[in-house]
């Protein structure tokens, strides 16, 4: 909640947010198909969403719906260790998702591989990593790294 405050003293009234369950949000997004018009916004923060969907189709509509030079804010789990990213598309007993992605509604742990699935969406992409102050200041996880992608 610490970032939509933050947004919102940024831009006031201009943050809408977006979920598939729309009883949490102000609108509902199916982040795979989004309903809406391209080029719609200017900052889109997706902060561990990533991990539960198609992230192909997710970040190429993505860029669809951000203007150009607009920002994707991405925040997910991340091995830095592993190369590529691991998924099973088979795996659906929410047990066995435990044990592989170490949550029963995640479809995969991201690796390094994260970066190029960023930049082949179109965003130029940067990244930084969240100090003490950060975590303090955003409500972020102690080391996490922020996914900054800007629309071409």
């Amino acid at each position: 909640m610490q970032v939509a405050r933050l947004l919102e003293s940024i831009s006031p009234g201009n943050v809408v947010s977006a979920d598939i369950d729309e009883s949490i949000a102000d609108i509902r997004i199916d982040i795979e198909a989004i309903d809406l018009d391209d080029d719609r916004f200017d900052v889109i923060v997706c902060s561990h969403v990533m991990e539960h969907v198609d992230d192909r189709l997710a970040l190429k509509e993505m860029h669809r719906v951000v203007a150009p030079g607009g920002r994707l804010i991405v925040m997910v789990p991340i091995v830095e260790g592993w190369d590529h990213s691991h998924e099973i598309p088979g795996v659906t007993d929410p047990r066995e998702r435990r044990i592989e992605f170490g949550q029963a509604d995640h479809v995969r742990y991201f690796g390094r591989d994260l970066r190029e699935r960023i930049e082949s969406a179109g965003f130029e992409l940067s990244e930084f990593v969240a100090n003490p102050d950060d975590c303090r200041r955003y409500g972020l996880v102690r080391g996490e790294r922020v996914f900054v992608g800007t629309a071409s």
